[in-house]
């Protein structure tokens, strides 16, 4: 696992950048010759912002150690008093086992006792219907909001499998992603205190989105212990870092095997890798969730582990109570 960070760019680099942005650009750092720019939107309208964007690109051309921009919009918004606050849980690969944490770390916290609702970011290949055993069900709307699918577990949610045809393939460019991601965040949440966000995995126009448009309250990294998906893991958790979104913590999992018939505990992908990493990174390690076939049996039937009294159960059990105290913490 590689430990560099972004590093902040030039003042030099950044002055120039600010220039280009009407004194807008809040800061500027490059990792892996990857530019990521956080600019200040408030009071711009949507060809303002798009304005801001282009000059950017444009000052950014001529920059030699620079292959890619990521230009991340912020803005400072009225706190809505009956709003949700946006736990976002992301990983740097896919193949983590992301979304079955998200979905069990949601029930957890609503048998803790809070109101929680879940939103299905990754639009390409939505899963939690299926994990919340609600697939055949479509949202209806209420005054242009879509009103969140209830389920058995008490956690209200919604995602683009509700939408569309089970098995459909979805080709859109990044916008039309991040709209679609729009109108589930801004559905009617009410009576929701924390909103659970399974982005998808990467780095790429969803995430911004998130953090340009709903910048959540906090965000739990996920990787199994192997350092292929640390490496990856880490650059989640720089993106989050550069826009000023705190990290609640790191989740292992897929953390160490039980042979069902003799009891033996293997690693097939290693033990204790999230957790240094944490330490290395000066972030709290939330917890491991073995890897189970138990798990993966309750899943595929849309029966969330966290559900239920089983041993299953507890690594979520305990993960969504650091999790809790970290949201009380702040409050």
């Amino acid at each position: 696992m590689t430990d560099e960070k972004p590093q902040p760019v030039s003042p030099e680099m950044l002055e120039s950048l600010r220039a280009a942005s009407n004194n807008r650009v809040q800061s500027a750092k490059i990792r892996d010759a990857v530019l990521t720019i956080i600019v200040d939107a408030s009071g711009l309208d949507p060809d303002a912002r798009a304005g801001v964007e282009r000059s950017l690109r444009a000052a950014t051309l001529s920059l030699r150690d620079v292959r890619d921009v990521r230009i991340a919009m912020t803005a400072e918004k009225a706190v809505k008093p009956a709003g949700p606050r946006i736990i976002a849980v992301g990983s740097g690969k896919g193949g983590v086992g992301k979304s079955t944490l998200s979905v069990n770390l949601a029930v957890a916290l609503a048998k803790a006792g809070l109101r929680v609702g879940m939103v299905d970011a990754d639009v390409y290949g939505p899963s939690l219907p299926r994990l919340l055993s609600s697939e055949d069900v479509k949202p209806r709307a209420e005054d242009n909001k879509l009103i969140p699918v209830p389920n058995g577990y008490g956690v209200p949610m919604l995602s683009m499998g509700h939408l569309i045809a089970p098995g459909q393939a979805i080709a859109w460019r990044g916008p039309m992603a991040g709209n679609a991601l729009g109108q589930l965040v801004d559905a009617d949440w009410r009576g929701t205190d924390i909103l659970v966000i399974d982005l998808p995995p990467g780095t790429g126009d969803v995430q911004l989105t998130m953090i340009s448009k709903h910048k959540p309250f906090g965000a739990v990294i996920v990787s199994t212990p192997q350092d292929l998906a640390l490496m990856d893991a880490t650059r989640a958790i720089n993106l989050f870092e550069t826009a000023g979104v705190p990290i609640i913590g790191l989740v292992e999992n897929m953390s160490g095997y039980a042979c069902p018939h003799c009891g033996e505990v293997s690693e097939p992908f290693g033990q204790g890798g999230a957790e240094a990493a944490a330490a290395a990174m000066k972030l709290d390690f939330l917890g491991r969730v073995p890897l189970d076939i138990a798990v993966r049996r309750a899943s595929d039937a849309g029966t969330p582990p966290a559900a239920g009294t089983d041993a299953e159960a507890a690594p979520f059990a305990a993960i969504a109570e650091r999790v809790a105290a970290w949201i009380r913490a702040r409050d």
